[in-house]
């Protein structure tokens, strides 16, 4: 992806931009696009409705990173703290999901992967909001 690039080319931007923020951007529509991925291959597996559950968390999560990565894109005049609230949602969902997925990465490699690339994701949303000077009641359990 480009993130960095397109958002230093905005004219609001000055040439100015966070390297964690276009991380996360990219970190989140990365995230979206395995965790769809993911639901379809359970949906795939003998077994789909034991599965129920973690295709529901990687639809919840895909939605919840792509439209994060859709708002953190637009260099509109959100306030930090709505942006914090954005980051902590998607952290949230990145969380359970992998949580889930990691249930099933022993039995099912696309469980793994996506367990993988949320907490990757999640790290990102953290990292984002720590360098944009962001600070929110989350950020200090996720120090922890």
């Amino acid at each position: 992806m480009r993130a960095r690039e397109m958002l230093s080319s905005h004219p609001q931007a000055a040439g100015v931009v966070n390297d964690a923020l276009a991380q996360c951007i990219e970190a989140c529509f990365d995230c979206a696009q395995v965790c769809m991925s993911c639901a379809d291959a359970c949906l795939a597996e003998d077994r789909s409705s034991q599965l129920a559950r973690c295709i529901r968390l990687d639809l919840d999560c895909a939605d919840a990173c792509a439209t994060t990565g859709s708002v953190l894109t637009r260099r509109t005049a959100a306030t930090s703290a709505l942006m914090v609230q954005m980051l902590e949602t998607c952290a949230d969902f990145c969380r359970l999901c992998a949580d889930e997925c990691d249930r099933h990465a022993g039995h099912h490699e696309h469980c793994r992967v996506c367990a993988e690339t949320c907490r990757q994701c999640e790290r990102a949303c953290h990292q984002a909001a720590t360098a944009s000077g962001l600070t929110g009641p989350w950020l200090a359990s996720a120090a922890r």
